[in-house]
């Protein structure tokens, strides 16, 4: 059936442009536009008609960033109007067409799908893009410079290689889009309630978290450069730091440097903090959608997060259809179908073993 699924994907990708049509692709595959729809959404975990919705407007904000008209690229994409485009537009990135156009900030990327075996992960061949960084603002590699890596992997990648001269380097080891967390930010609470949810120690948590975050407590630095991914696992730790950047009054200058989780194009955007403490409480312990207008590709994230808290959400009801896979081929299929969550083998087993009651 997979080989039908990724027709249907093949067919979509080939009529992205214009207005979408259920009944000329049931035709094309041989199979009425139900079951077309049903098992598109089996298979892979979202629904058909917002998979085209998604990519279309992926797809436009790369017609947006050479410049487009925002009414030709609305038409071009099937639109009736420029003000329904920017409508939908505004609902999955959080900022108008034009808006982004003016201002142009990372979104989070939404690849065509494939059902086909995925690699071992993105090749880490970065030279090329810091050196581009570097002609742009050699200023970020100096010694007053902090970077923070989500994650053990980067963090390793960079320090043992001094890719950014003569900074200093942390890892942010945590999954702040799972377990309970407290207002503020790596104090005594949070660290119990943190390894509470993760089922560790407070000493193992701490030897995990804070100590190699010692840098960022103890020293000033006049500029922090975050490296983050675009998914929900990356953008919430992002969150997280940058609340605590606010938490602590820091007052230098912020950059975030942004990636595909496909391929290591780096993103460079300088941010403004202000709200993200607001944001951290109203999402981590509120469960709200932010009251702030933040950048589109935060502002995804969250929307992913918070619908992943619902009972029924669309991993759980993938799971709950795959209940003749193993443990290990359900992990692997989970991470393929649904890269914009970022969730590692962990998360994933945790909540495997939620739904089947394990």
């Amino acid at each position: 059936m997979n080989d039908y699924i990724q027709s249907m994907i093949e067919w979509i990708e080939e009529h992205l442009t214009g207005t979408f049509s259920l009944d000329a692709l049931s035709k094309y595959i041989g199979y009425s536009p139900y079951y077309c729809s049903f098992k598109f959404h089996q298979a892979t975990g979202i629904s058909m008609r917002r998979y085209v919705l998604l990519r279309k407007l992926y797809l436009s904000t790369e017609n947006l960033a050479k410049g487009g008209k925002v009414i030709d690229i609305a038409i071009e994409y099937g639109y009736s109007s420029q003000e329904a485009y920017s409508r939908a537009f505004k609902s999955v990135f959080g900022v108008s067409p034009g808006e982004l156009q003016i201002n142009q900030r990372p979104v989070q990327s939404y690849a065509k799908l494939t059902l086909m075996q995925k690699g071992e992960g993105k090749n880490m061949n970065f030279k090329e893009e810091v050196k581009q960084l570097q002609n742009k603002k050699a200023e970020l590699f100096d010694t007053d410079v902090l970077n923070i890596f989500n994650g053990q992997r980067m963090y390793d990648e960079f320090h043992s290689n001094k890719v950014m001269g003569n900074s200093d380097y942390v890892p942010f080891n945590e999954a702040m889009c799972v377990h309970p967390t407290s207002k503020r930010i790596f104090d005594d609470q949070f660290i119990q309630l943190r390894a509470e949810g993760h089922q560790s120690s407070v000493e193992s948590y701490k030897k995990m978290v804070i100590e190699p975050l010692k840098p960022l407590f103890q020293n000033y630095y006049n500029y922090i450069v975050v490296w983050f991914g675009e998914d929900v696992f990356c953008q919430m730790n992002l969150l997280t730091v940058l609340a605590y950047l606010e938490q602590s009054n820091y007052k230098g200058k912020v950059f975030l440097n942004s990636f595909r989780d496909d391929e290591f194009k780096v993103n460079q955007t300088e941010l403004l903090l202000g709200n993200y403490l607001d944001v951290y409480e109203e999402v981590f312990l509120h469960q709200q959608k932010p009251s702030f207008e933040l950048l589109p590709v935060m502002y995804q994230a969250i929307e992913l997060h918070l619908s992943m808290l619902a009972e029924d959400n669309s991993v759980k009801k993938y799971i709950k259809n795959k209940d003749h896979l193993s443990e290990f081929e359900l992990v692997k299929q989970l991470i393929s179908v649904f890269p914009t969550l970022g969730y590692g083998d962990l998360q994933y087993i945790e909540i495997i073993k939620q739904v089947r009651k394990i």
